[in-house]
């Protein structure tokens, strides 16, 4: 022991393994997402040769109730020991919000100019898209929402309000020509 404290070794291992805290902590601060931070976590410990309990244990230190459970964990920390580098999501299989594209979110108020008295599921049969899709287009896109059966715009675009304001500048003017125009 003696040896190895007058050697300088474990001052340069004490060293090294503040650096690589260091090093970690960068990684896992410069990860954007909330869920890629564990993963970054499980495979510092992957390459530090703890075991898929000790893992989780760290992990439960680090984050309290917060972490990940056991079980995705192990299966993180299975997937580094054999050999996988990238801790981003593998891209998933099914079928794309591709519903909600210009063209269709073009189509919607199309068919709502002829009748803004009409359902969700009337636009959807016209349109033939999904009754989700319409209505994601209707308040994602078309920030519109549902009032008396009607559907209208949450807020007024630029081009209502300058014409609001061009009628209230009309009627103004009206009323002072004709004081009894309303009466």
């Amino acid at each position: 022991m003696s040896i190895l404290v007058s050697t300088g070794l474990v001052t340069s291992v004490v060293r090294y393994c503040h650096l690589c805290m260091v090093v970690f902590y960068n990684v896992v601060t410069f990860a954007m997402q909330k869920n890629i931070e564990p993963r970054y976590a499980i495979k510092f410990c992957v390459k530090l040769n703890k075991s898929a309990t000790q893992t989780f244990d760290s992990l439960t230190e680090a984050y309290g109730d917060g972490t990940l459970s056991i079980t995705m964990v192990f299966k993180g920390h299975k997937a580094f020991k054999e050999g996988r580098e990238n801790v981003e999501d593998d891209p998933r299989s099914g079928r794309p919000i591709s519903s909600t594209n210009d063209e269709n979110v073009e189509v919607v108020p199309a068919v709502m100019v002829k009748d803004r008295r009409l359902s969700v599921r009337m636009i959807a049969e016209e349109t033939g898209l999904d009754r989700n899709a319409v209505h994601r287009i209707l308040t994602d896109h078309l920030h519109m929402r549902k009032i008396c059966a009607k559907l209208v715009p949450k807020n007024l675009s630029v081009e209502q309000k300058a014409n609001r304001l061009e009628i209230c500048h009309d009627l103004q003017g009206r009323l002072k020509i004709e004081p009894n125009f309303f009466g």
